[in-house]
């Protein structure tokens, strides 16, 4: 690991459920600016190690690090008020209230001194979703409610909940989950002006598609360890990603399996 870094270290994470090790010894780093993907089959340890960097889950053992600054030992909300942010699978807006509305409510509960905050620097709330609307394309709808908007512009509006917040650096946990190929790319555009814009995103997401097409670098999972990081391009022609979590490699071997027929079959072939 680098010894200054601008932005989010995780240095051997681990997190262990008793007997079973979600994480093993991950180490990803995500510098301002920059969009890391972080992909895996179901169960390589995705969630389980953006929920341990954020302080939703204990480690077992690792360091995390925000600016160089050791946050280890701090709790989730002391994270997310050094910058460190997140979304989750599962939306959480408030459908009774329009988009800008959602948004004045998460920069206002950001930190317990928020009116406070508004009193000394009158209008920041109003700057930050105004930037925040204009980042993730929200403008023309934030006067809507969420529940009438499609649901890959929700998709949107979560994301820009956390950016409100100011985060230095985001993890994003699979925003493109049942979205259309337009809804997909328009979810693409945005987080790469997001990262234009100096944040650093770490981004869990199933359509690899996606990944390496916005991504810098990508770090691949498999029951929770590291089995390719580096460039997109270089990780996309990982023979273990392929393997692993794209499963071309298996479904070649099934397909000559399934021509030679049973007969030809070794015991290992019938039994897989």
């Amino acid at each position: 690991m680098s010894t200054q870094h601008t932005g989010l270290v995780g240095d051997r994470v681990t997190v262990t459920y008793g007997r079973n090790i979600a994480v093993n010894e991950v180490s990803v780093e995500v510098s301002r600016g920059q969009i890391v993907g972080l992909i895996g089959p179901n169960g390589a340890g995705k969630t389980s190690f953006i929920d341990a960097v954020t302080g939703f889950t204990p480690m077992t053992n690792g360091r995390v690090s925000l600016d160089d600054r050791d946050i280890t030992a701090l709790s989730a909300h002391r994270r997310a008020a050094r910058g460190l942010r997140r979304t989750f699978q599962q939306l959480r807006l408030f459908d009774d209230l329009t988009v800008r509305e959602n948004l004045v409510v998460a920069a206002e509960n950001d930190t317990k001194f928020g009116l406070l905050r508004d009193l000394i620097r009158p209008r920041q709330t109003e700057i930050a979703t105004d930037r925040s609307l204009e980042l993730t394309g929200l403008l023309d709808v934030a006067d809507e409610l969420p529940r009438d908007l499609s649901s890959g512009t929700r998709r949107l509006v979560g994301v820009a909940r956390a950016i409100v917040a100011d985060p230095t650096t985001l993890l994003l946990d699979e925003p493109a989950a049942g979205l259309d190929t337009q809804e997909t790319a328009e979810l693409g555009a945005m987080l790469e002006r997001v990262a234009e814009s100096g944040v650093g995103l770490l981004l869990i997401e199933h359509d690899t598609d996606l990944v390496f097409r916005i991504c810098h670098h990508v770090v691949a999972l498999d029951f929770g360890r590291v089995i390719a990081s580096g460039p997109a391009d270089a990780v996309r022609q990982s023979e273990a990603l392929i393997s692993a979590y794209l499963g071309v490699a298996d479904e070649a071997e099934t397909d000559e399996a399934e021509t030679a027929g049973p007969e030809t079959q070794g015991p290992e072939a019938v039994g897989s």
